[in-house]
């Protein structure tokens, strides 16, 4: 049986309360202090999952510190508090870990940790690539975008997951834009494009600009703070917004309700997997960077898979090979933490229609 482990962290504050219910009445500054200093926690046993070739089992634990902390505290100090999270999973008995959130991004992602610890390491990232794009694909298809046809852009182009986004998606649109804030990067990026897959991209610094013609939208910044707003986007504009924090504001699923933004795909494992905790996902559905641990562990790929800065085409048609393989699948969508139906997603589509009609032919907003 193969076996893993899968460390988490409280993304906020709030995160702490529903885990220390007294902790909501204690200053803030005072529950972070506190929070230095707990040791990684045991979560909850991972059972049930089964494919058509294996078996695994696995354990999440706790890293107790914020996506705050993570980003601002010394790096020694959450690099240490990480390892030490890992090092539980490894005497529960994982073969490979996962590193959830902000886990995969502290330091040099991954490498450092891997270092210190006797059991494989990934990040993730690069079946979160591939189910992000599977599921921009399925919302264009549902929002009636011809991605053949397509103009898209991906924000965020030269980070690591953005890249091998923007190599992907070259093969498959009409036109591309690239944003991002190196300008030398983009270059090389874009010339990369141009040799691989003869298509020509678009290169900005202007998030604006990169998105004014765009119907189908990548986003994953490493930006602290919201950069697409609801002015940025077109009617019928389909955005997956993979970035954690958010890349797409709050306001747009307030004010912009012709437009589809989604968060990647939904995963449903193999078998009758039980998380025995509750991450706000629905039973038996997991996001893509735990299925990627569960599907190397399931393959006894107790190697570092996803490690660093630097993410191939090769690791994300591999990894979307081994899904396969064992019956991993898109199980839905979701926006701002919450579920997509199909029918929310026609109210979309028509809400999106009947604006882009009415853009082509002003003079009918004087009697609508």
């Amino acid at each position: 049986m193969g076996t893993f482990g899968f460390v988490i962290h409280p993304l906020g504050l709030e995160d702490v309360y529903r885990k220390f219910k007294f902790a909501e009445y204690l200053p803030s500054g005072l529950v972070e202090a506190a929070m230095r200093y707990l040791p990684a926690q045991y979560i909850s046993h991972i059972t049930g999952i089964r494919s058509d070739y294996s078996e695994a089992e696995g354990w999440f634990v706790s890293c107790p510190l914020t996506s705050r902390q993570m980003m601002t505290l010394p790096e020694p100090l959450v690099t240490k508090k990480i390892i030490e999270a890992c090092k539980m999973a490894e005497r529960l008995g994982a073969g490979i870990v996962g590193l959830g959130a902000f886990t995969s991004v502290v330091g040099d992602a991954g490498i450092t940790i891997s270092k210190h610890l006797n059991c494989a390491v990934t990040t993730g990232n690069s079946y979160t690539i591939a189910t992000a794009l599977e599921g921009t694909r399925y919302a264009a298809t549902l929002m009636g975008i011809d991605m053949r046809e397509a103009t898209a852009a991906v924000v965020g182009a030269t980070g690591s997951i953005g890249a091998v986004c923007a190599e992907i998606l070259a093969r498959e649109v009409k036109k591309l834009n690239l944003v991002g804030r190196n300008k030398v990067k983009l270059e090389a990026l874009a010339e990369r494009l141009v040799k691989h897959s003869g298509l020509a991209p678009v290169i900005t610094s202007d998030v604006a600009a990169g998105l004014k013609d765009a119907q189908v939208v990548i986003t994953v910044t490493s930006a602290v703070d919201a950069v697409i707003r609801p002015e940025h986007l077109v009617p019928g504009a389909v955005v997956c917004d993979v970035a954690r924090p958010r890349d797409v504001a709050k306001e747009v699923a307030k004010t912009r309700d012709d437009v589809l933004v989604i968060e990647g795909g939904v995963v449903e494992p193999p078998g009758n997997v039980n998380f025995n905790f509750d991450f706000g996902f629905p039973p038996g559905t997991s996001y893509a960077c735990m299925a990627e641990t569960m599907i190397l562990a399931l393959e006894n790929r107790y190697e570092n898979f996803t490690l660093g800065r630097e993410i191939t085409l090769q690791q994300v048609e591999e990894i979307s090979r081994l899904a396969k393989k064992h019956g991993f699948k898109l199980a839905g969508l979701r926006s701002f933490d919450r579920p997509l139906s199909l029918d929310r997603i026609a109210e979309v589509r028509k809400k999106a229609a009947s604006l882009t009609v009415r853009m082509r032919c002003p003079a009918r907003l004087e009697f609508s």
